[in-house]
């Protein structure tokens, strides 16, 4: 008995034959949602890259700042442009000019404070930039793809209509070409809404750290200590304050 040849059946209403025989609506809510897609996995790509350097920049900061024999020299050990030394510098500049008709209201401590504080937001505010998009197309992408849908049902009832041949293969044809958009809407809004939950709890984690270290550093720049742990600096910054310089004395006694 010979085998008879099987002839390959083509999907005529699939992926392919929506991108060939769309209409400029359709072919406008597949581009906006490949934007979507592209925009959202660049945000989440940087935004990893970006954590995964403060979370380094930490390290290194808890390795070679706090094992300096200055609060000077500690800085120069961290990177320019890097959170960590932005924040350090930031404190010793408020030390340092802590002067002036506005500083005669504030004392020391809140004045270091609130340089510390600005430091931090402004590195917080740079880590969180571009979450926002993720929380846009998460909960619009579905509603795109359903919106290229329902024009696709549209258009497909429309078209039975006019050939009046409404048959169960002229019906499920087009309308499963058009659920390919709500489909496409789906995978496109998933990962941006995983991406920016998963974003966001490790955005607290590396904020975290460098709060910590602007704490530690806030305690050094008052106190002459750190807190929570042992002082590895050994000498106070040359502009330090006569507030300071007692606790400063101290620490170099022991």
């Amino acid at each position: 008995m010979e085998n008879t040849p099987t002839a390959a059946v083509t999907n005529p209403y699939g992926v392919g034959a929506l991108v060939t025989n769309g209409d400029p609506l359709s072919h406008g809510v597949l581009i906006l949602l490949a934007i979507m897609s592209f925009g959202s996995w660049y945000v989440i790509l940087t935004k990893l890259w970006d954590q995964r350097k403060l979370k380094q920049s930490g390290k290194i900061a808890e390795k070679q700042f706090w094992t300096a024999p200055s609060v000077k020299d500690g800085i120069e050990r961290l990177k320019k442009g890097d959170d960590y030394r932005q924040v350090a510098e930031e404190g010793v500049r408020a030390q340092s000019h802590h002067d002036g008709r506005l500083t005669d209201r504030i004392d020391l401590n809140e004045w270091i404070t609130m340089s510390l504080q600005r430091s931090v937001n402004n590195a917080s505010t740079r880590l969180q930039s571009g979450m926002g998009w993720l929380a846009s197309v998460g909960s619009t992408a579905p509603f795109v793809g359903l919106f290229g849908t329902v024009v696709g049902i549209i258009r497909a009832l429309v078209s039975i209509g006019l050939s009046g041949q409404p048959s169960i293969d002229k019906v499920a044809g087009p309308v499963g070409e058009a659920l390919i958009m709500t489909a496409f809407g789906l995978i496109v809004a998933v990962p941006a809404v995983l991406g920016y939950n998963w974003l966001v709890s490790r955005n607290k984690l590396v904020l975290e750290g460098l709060r910590n270290f602007a704490s530690d550093l806030h305690a050094y720049l008052i106190g002459g200590a750190r807190v929570g742990g042992a002082e590895n600096l050994a000498a106070r910054p040359a502009s330090a304050s006569a507030t300071s310089a007692p606790a400063a004395a101290a620490v170099g006694r022991k």
